[in-house]
């Protein structure tokens, strides 16, 4: 495979940690409103992608330590979900403000624990701040079916319960964002929660604990750290867990529904994407580069709804590829002290870069062609130079396997109907946009792919008043939005009879 390498070195930066050893949350589970050791005294050790050295590391939890902090979630819901809207409000307004107030220690701690170049890891923090911020505010005006007798001398009334006790399980590409979208909606709507963080990037997720924990009443919220076949599976299994969340991959997401089976609770997933981006001739070309360079590249392509799989007409591949490439040239690949215009950092461990490394590697045997990057990048950490592959074939695994890497590969499509088949023509679902300035297009084709999010002449444009989530492999439920809030309550029914 010919590649032409965006970069011959990753930019470094200076030996000054990023984090002062003061700065550090307590490395301990959080449980009941304190931080306590997990009953096993092993350890999980936490590494830094940029340069592949040990951080620090925390418990590896165990099934007993799960057993625990579910007793303290259990005990402390009832009263939390009794509390109006309007108090629960206050309280998610109360951790937006501390949110904010730590915002650099979070975005610093957020960068060294996965290589995140400082502007990003910021976004999260300022995401995280408006998560909660909507959710304060949108559980204070859910809306349901009018009362009324829909039945003669019978008046129905519908209530909106909390699920109970969450188990969540969050991944390691946004720690502390996807934390939030979790976390929000789950206490807005009254529930307590236990969280798993991934155990590669855990200390965001305890940073935000330390620093609410005043704020929250003592077991609403908990964080058990530790393996997906210990203190996830305990989360799935749980019978007083009523609903288990997960954000992750594929296979996670497998194990956690199969695992919940037994209990017969709620299960709420968003797991992988393969964003398909159709662009038709009559697009504006250079737009459509010029957003993948944000789209495809950003968080270094670990991102689910990245724009990663390119169907372009093939009237004006040729031209749009050359565009994508010169954005693509443009890139600054480094650690995340080596300057703010530092755009790609390393991916977040060695065994996810050895993995997308693979993908590389086989796409070259395949005949696929890097137009640029197409392999890993020297020195230490985890870095892959930004690619862009080519000459690639319908239902090449390249197209059609989530790389979650630096990562875009260019088909070609004949007319829309081919383009329509091609791009539902994968296990997943998650998102797609479609790029054409033909206005009876952009409505009717959107229609047709089967993604929980399509955008038009965009992509990765995110709000929290709109949903986010998937069909097919990339789950169900839906994060953000009031739909998010639906999903971690009950609908309750009652019908009073009147008749005299």
């Amino acid at each position: 495979m010919n590649a032409t390498l965006t970069t011959t070195a990753v930019r470094r930066g200076s030996d000054a940690e990023l984090v002062a050893k003061d700065e550090f949350p307590p490395l301990q589970h959080f449980i009941d409103g304190a931080f306590v050791d997990g009953e096993s005294g092993g350890r999980t050790p936490v590494v830094n992608p940029a340069n592949g050295r040990l951080i620090c590391d925390v418990p590896e939890g165990t099934a007993g330590d799960v057993d625990v902090a579910v007793t303290a979630a259990r005990r402390a819901q009832g009263p939390w979900g009794e509390l109006t809207p309007a108090e629960r409000s206050a309280v998610l307004l109360s951790v937006a403000e501390r949110i904010e107030e730590h915002g650099d220690v979070l975005a610093r701690l957020e960068s060294l624990n996965t290589g995140k170049p400082l502007a990003t890891s910021l976004d999260d923090v300022a995401g995280s701040v408006d998560t909660f911020r909507f959710m304060a505010g949108a559980g204070r005006a859910l809306t349901s079916l009018a009362a009324g007798d829909y039945a003669a001398d019978h008046t129905s009334v519908i209530l909106r319960e909390p699920a109970g006790v969450v188990g969540v399980i969050t991944p390691w590409n946004y720690p502390l964002l996807m934390a939030a979208w979790k976390i929000a909606p789950v206490l807005a709507a009254g529930n307590s929660l236990v969280l798993k963080p991934s155990e590669q990037t855990p200390l965001t997720t305890l940073k935000l604990a330390e620093i609410i924990a005043d704020v929250l009443p003592a077991g609403v919220f908990n964080i058990v750290t530790g393996l997906g076949p210990g203190v996830g599976e305990r989360l799935a299994t749980h019978p007083d867990i009523d609903l288990v969340a997960l954000t992750g991959s594929v296979n996670s997401g497998k194990a956690v529904a199969a695992a919940a089976g037994d209990t017969v609770k709620r299960v709420h997933l968003e797991l992988g994407g393969k964003a398909p981006v159709v662009v038709f001739a009559d697009a504006d070309l250079a737009a459509v580069a010029e957003s993948l360079r944000t789209a495809a590249f950003y968080n270094s392509g670990q991102e689910c709804g990245a724009a990663c799989r390119v169907l372009v007409h093939e009237s004006v591949a040729e031209e749009f590829t050359g565009l994508l490439v010169e954005q693509v040239r443009s890139f600054v690949v480094g650690d995340p002290t080596a300057g703010d215009d530092v755009e790609i950092g390393p991916l977040v461990s060695e065994a996810h870069f050895n993995r997308v490394a693979g993908f590389l590697e086989r796409a070259k045997k395949d005949g696929l062609t890097a137009a640029i990057g197409g392999a890993p990048l020297d020195g230490p950490g985890f870095f892959i130079a930004p690619t862009v592959l080519t000459n690639v074939p319908a239902g090449a695994e390249a197209s059609q396997n989530e790389i979650f890497g630096p990562v875009v590969t260019i088909e070609t499509f004949s007319d829309e109907d081919e383009a329509i088949k091609r791009s539902n023509e994968t296990p997943y679902g998650l998102a797609a946009s479609v790029w054409t300035r033909d206005a009876a297009r952009s409505i009717d084709v959107p229609r047709k792919l089967h993604f929980g999010t399509v955008w038009v002449n965009s992509h990765l444009v995110l709000a929290n008043e709109v949903p986010w989530g998937g069909f097919k492999g990339s789950g169900y439920g839906r994060d953000l939005s009031i739909y998010a809030l639906e999903d971690f309550s009950r609908t309750k029914h009652v019908m009073i009879n009147h008749a005299r």
